[in-house]
């Protein structure tokens, strides 16, 4: 009999994902409808099994299997599929490294995020964000895609290689990030690897764009090394100036070249897309659109915000936290164990797969109430209590949660506040957008009509 003392064994519910086919598993319904398939499967169970050609991989669907996985990064390693086609994209960086060169990265990298870094790049971003919420055309249709990833690869670029870098390497990053994350993604999701060896059109347009970002950055730190600056004052200059405080280590060329392909590529599409789905969530939504008015007005009198503002911007913030929610740019991620281990019951040996979807987590109804409702108030501070631990992973979780967290939140609600300072953005009737898994959940072209406020 067990006494009061002793904890109550938790029942884990486990499952095979229905719908698998003889060779290919789950890999079409994960092709053909990524988002449909994985938020159907929560119903059947807490931990549920599937197929992606003959490996099995398993989704954790509760927030305590989740935590466990993000918390104990030596067990769950990086790994799987999509960090093997990653690799020779970021080399060996951030999100792609092991568990041991990791740690030591993320020691490295970390002093480029500080508080006082970022404040630095605020200043980027405010230029950038005036800029941007000055250049439209009154009621003249504009792709808010577009402009949003045109105004994040602006900040991204300057924010890592100085407010002085040449317009047309912003253009270059501009112009080959997309093709590259395009390409990156669907390499990714073919289990058979032979989609990257055809001859086709698509790969060679990824070829080159990869091969233009890679030179770009290699210029980028060789015009470092051969300067005699010092700090600049941006992402580069902490990484060449960083020091491991346990060995007294700094970062080579080829490490320093991978955390900025690593940085270009998490930090720019990412922000943008999350905007545009702000933007689309606010055009549908005009309450939310008038009360987001009223804070700017409130806070900036109709000036230009800035990074002092930011605190006081509260809503503007739960707009864009929402927008994550709803639409996290990070979808999906893996994780790999390194050893037998045992999650929800069930024993995983080594080199089992885990997908961890903060998008099927975020739209649990058992964890979110109304889950596909828009609502920026669901993050006010006493109901933000309510939410349970760990159910909420927009930048990802443990040690590998995402190094720039707070800079793409900064960055965000600069963003809106000075386009909502200036502008009401209408949605043109009938455009229809639905979301587009890749590496980054993105919206594609939506296109929406300024309107002077």
């Amino acid at each position: 009999m067990r006494t009061a003392q002793q904890p109550a064994t938790r029942h884990w519910r486990h499952a095979v994902a229905p719908g698998g086919l003889p060779l290919a598993g789950h890999a079409l319904l994960m092709a053909r409808k990524p988002l449909q398939f994985l938020a159907s499967l929560p119903a059947h169970g807490d931990l549920v099994e599937l197929r992606l050609g003959p490996r099995p991989v398993y989704l954790p669907c509760h927030p305590e299997l989740i935590q466990q996985v993000l918390v104990n990064a030596r067990v769950y390693d990086t790994g799987g599929p999509v960090k093997e086609k990653a690799k020779p994209i970021l080399g060996n960086g951030l999100i792609t490294s092991d568990w041991a060169d990791h740690r030591r990265q993320r020691r490295l990298v970390q002093p480029a995020f500080h508080t006082a870094r970022i404040a630095k790049y605020a200043e980027v971003m405010e230029r950038e964000c005036e800029a941007e919420s000055t250049a439209w055309t009154a009621r003249r249709p504009i792709d808010v895609s577009h402009e949003m990833l045109a105004l994040t690869a602006r900040v991204t670029a300057r924010a890592l290689f100085s407010t002085n870098m040449a317009p047309h390497a912003v253009a270059e990053i501009q112009h080959c990030l997309p093709i590259v994350v395009e390409g990156a993604y669907r390499q990714a999701i073919d289990p058979t690897g032979l989609l990257a060896k055809l001859p086709l059109a698509a790969n060679r347009r990824f070829d080159d764009a990869l091969a233009r970002l890679n030179q770009l950055i290699d210029r980028m730190i060789d015009d470092y090394r051969a300067s005699d600056d010092g700090d600049r004052g941006d992402v580069l200059s902490a990484l060449f100036a960083a020091q491991d405080d346990e060995t007294g280590g700094t970062m080579s060329d080829q490490e320093i070249h991978d955390q900025v392909m690593t940085l270009l590529l998490a930090g720019i599409e990412t922000t943008a897309s999350a905007l545009t789905w702000a933007w689309f969530l606010l055009g549908r939504n005009p309450r939310a659109e008038a009360a987001l008015h009223a804070e700017v007005d409130e806070v900036l009198g109709g000036r230009a915000p800035a990074y002092a503002d930011v605190p006081r911007l509260a809503y503007t913030q739960r707009v864009f936290s929402e927008a994550l929610r709803l639409f996290p740019p990070a979808w999906l991620f893996t994780r790999t164990t390194t050893e037998t281990t045992e999650l929800g019951g069930r024993r995983l040996p080594p080199a089992s797969d885990v997908l961890i979807s903060p998008y099927v987590l975020h739209r649990d109804p058992a964890l979110f109430p109304r889950p596909e409702s828009f609502d920026p108030d669901r993050w006010l501070p006493e109901r933000a209590k309510e939410v349970t631990r760990g159910s909420y992973l927009p930048f990802g979780g443990g040690s590998r949660k995402c190094i720039g967290d707070v800079f793409g939140m900064t960055e965000a609600t600069l963003a809106l506040a000075a386009i909502a300072g200036r502008w009401r953005m209408r949605p043109i009737p009938g455009t229809k957008i639905r979301p587009r898994p890749q590496m980054s959940l993105t919206a594609g072209p939506l296109r929406m009509i300024p309107e002077p406020r």
